[in-house]
């Protein structure tokens, strides 16, 4: 007799989408105020945004390089195991980050540790564990939930940070945060577990599962795309603030912006995968690039003013995470949910290596021309490249030959 794997009960599911969503709260909503330091900490230290934005380029790439890692752990061990080892990691990172002095101790703390601490407390780990939670109808609805946690984040820290900072000075604020992000150590708790195996017979390995995936085209599509989302939110989120002051607008402003991105991300991301359980997933991914690149041009093309900033912020919030439950929603129908904490942290670096591409390039083309614009330009010729590659994806399930007797 064939075994049927069995749901959690309605209960718990919520459970779980309400410790995940929460840990992605914190984790992200600390990860958007790391723009809000650069100027203080470059006058403390002497270190210039090129250096900067280096650190967060490390911090990027060890996130992606480590959300592989972490969604191994995951698929293998438990979800659990690999949350608390992020958020430990995380909080030495901050906490690290207040007695850093050098720049190569900057690298370690805000690139290495605290890349570490994201790779496991963020979606590729999170989002799998809520959606093998729910049932396929309200599946994509969850994960959009989950994911507005990260703009909900940001709309809640960042002005937390902005006035911590202005209270305590830097050194007290990452204090503060570092005691923040230790809530997710108890949260972890209610996502512990792995996902269980096919029914129907011997499944594929781990190591198949991945090869399977790295060389199908639909694959290889969504990688591409989502290194332009991870271009586009590393970039804003830590050098708007600074573009607001270069154009004359003030720290609040730049910060309140963010914050904006954050609220109607909110919205943006829960509609987002509520609609992907209803149409077409990858052209509404195709559409959410493609009006990221609208909106940059709106502010290239208009003098910068607090109205015409928040403006920005509000439409880029809205399109802002909405590519996270379309891209992991389309891996969960190619792929399945075996092993979608791997399979989504794999694709994860895409994003995290054009999350590199993204604060590296805006520091060093800020320090040779003088200004953003041509990484501003640059992003819109991305939007629109990545709205192009979602289109050929194919969202039908991939057969798993190493399974026998499994339904079609």
């Amino acid at each position: 007799m064939s075994s049927v794997p069995t749901l959690p009960d309605p209960r718990q599911a919520v459970r779980m989408l309400i410790a995940g969503t929460l840990i992605v709260v914190v984790a992200m909503g600390i990860r958007a105020t790391f723009g809000l330091f650069m100027q203080p900490l470059g006058v403390a230290h002497g270190w210039g945004r090129d250096v900067f934005s280096m650190a967060f380029a490390i911090q990027n790439l060890v996130w992606g390089l480590f959300g592989i890692v972490m969604g191994t752990i995951a698929d293998r061990y438990g979800a659990g195991r690999a949350i608390v080892i992020s958020v430990l990691a995380y909080i030495l990172g901050l906490i690290g980050l207040r007695f850093a002095t050098t720049e190569m101790e900057l690298y370690l703390t805000a690139g290495l540790l605290i890349g570490i601490g994201q790779a496991g407390t963020t979606f590729a780990v999170i989002l799998p564990v809520v959606a093998r939670s729910f049932s396929p109808a309200s599946r994509s609805t969850a994960m959009g939930i989950a994911s507005a946690g990260g703009s909900l984040g940001q709309f809640l820290v960042v002005p937390s940070g902005q006035f911590l900072i202005g209270q305590f000075d830097w050194v007290g604020a990452l204090w503060a945060l570092s005691l923040l992000m230790a809530v997710g150590l108890p949260l972890a708790w209610s996502l512990r577990g792995k996902p269980a195996a096919d029914a129907g017979g011997r499944e594929l390995s781990l190591g198949a599962a991945v090869r399977g995936a790295i060389t199908d085209r639909s694959y290889q599509f969504l990688f591409a795309s989502y290194a332009v989302c991870g271009f586009h939110t590393a970039f804003v989120t830590l050098h708007l603030p600074a573009y607001a002051q270069d154009s004359g607008l003030t720290a609040a402003n730049g910060a309140f912006a963010l914050a904006l991105v954050g609220l109607f991300n909110t919205f943006g991301s829960f509609w987002s995968g509520k609609l992907g359980g209803i149409y077409s997933k990858k052209h509404l991914l195709a559409g959410v690039y493609w009006a990221r690149g609208l909106g940059i041009l709106f502010l290239m093309s208009v003098p910068l003013t607090p109205t015409t900033l928040y403006v920005f912020a509000a439409w880029m919030g809205v399109f802002w995470l909405g590519t996270v439950p379309l891209t992991q929603g389309l891996i969960g129908d190619i792929f399945g949910l075996r092993y979608a904490a791997t399979l989504s942290g794999v694709v994860f670096l895409g994003h995290q290596i054009g999350s590199f591409l993204g604060v590296w390039l805006g520091g060093q083309l800020y320090v040779a021309t003088g200004s953003y614009d041509v990484v501003w330009w640059l992003s819109v010729a991305l939007a629109l490249i990545a709205g192009a590659l979602c289109l050929p994806v194919k969202p039908e399930p991939r057969g798993q030959p190493a399974v026998s007797g499994a339904a079609s």
